[in-house]
């Protein structure tokens, strides 16, 4: 779970450096520029987020696990 939400922050860092906000006027290249940055930190933050769903499920299997094994 903490290694999504860092993943998280890291896309979002990401996206403030490297992307930042789109220009007025961009020209061709500047477009193309912004959109592949944002791109990327897009991928990172989803990466992120799917990291945190899937590290709450293993946590929820591991405490349902727990409390059925000290049941018995």
């Amino acid at each position: 779970i903490a290694l999504g939400i860092l993943l998280i922050f890291g896309g979002l860092a990401y996206d403030v450096m490297f992307a930042g906000i789109p220009y007025q006027d961009p020209t061709p290249d500047m477009s193309a520029r912004y959109a592949r940055e944002a791109k990327i930190a897009a991928t990172i933050m989803l990466i992120g987020f799917g990291t945190v769903i899937l590290g709450i499920f293993l946590a929820a299997i591991e405490v349902i696990r727990n409390f059925v094994l000290r049941k018995r």
